[in-house]
């Protein structure tokens, strides 16, 4: 699950978000759309989810996120939140990431320095993240689901199982 975590970037240097009345809230229109094609394009699940948790701790501030698989062992979550804890860190935010159906496809978690909920428009962030992290691991398991019933694809298949935890 470490490599699910979210990494600190220069959030300085991204472009203020802009909401879309079209649309609904969503990140700064370059990261949305670098997101957009790297789920696209199929880019490592891994990679995806911390550019999304990188966006959201940008964007929120003073906040650290994570997103786990379904698949991912509940063991480490815990412990990662244990740690949090003796860090001094506050559960800020804890969220299902749903499919179509309400599939559960994982969960977002996301620690404070201090003790708050989520103001109004930090939650429409949240949901544009949850959204973002839906889509990509949605694709994920269907690019998965597919190289499983091609023979000539066994190692792409090997991987996505042990990567998504199917």
């Amino acid at each position: 699950m470490d490599e699910y975590r979210s990494r600190r970037s220069d959030c300085s240097q991204e472009p203020q978000p802009s909401p879309n009345s079209e649309q609904g809230i969503q990140f700064a229109p370059s990261l949305e759309k670098q997101l957009l094609q790297s789920i696209s394009a199929h880019a490592p699940l891994p990679e995806i989810l911390n550019q999304i948790c990188s966006a959201l701790n940008c964007q929120i501030g003073n906040v650290v996120s994570l997103i786990s698989l379904t698949g991912d062992d509940a063991s480490k979550r815990t412990g990662i939140a244990r740690s949090a804890a003796l860090f001094g860190l506050y559960v800020f935010c804890t969220e299902d990431v749903v499919g179509e159906n309400n599939e559960l496809l994982g969960f977002l978690v996301m620690y404070s320095w201090i003790s708050r909920d989520p103001s109004v428009s930090e939650f429409q962030w949240i949901e544009r993240a949850k959204c973002l992290a839906a889509l990509a691991i949605k694709r994920d398991i269907e690019v998965c689901h597919h190289a499983h019933g091609s023979i000539q694809e066994n190692a792409q298949a090997s991987q996505c199982a042990h990567r998504t935890g199917l």
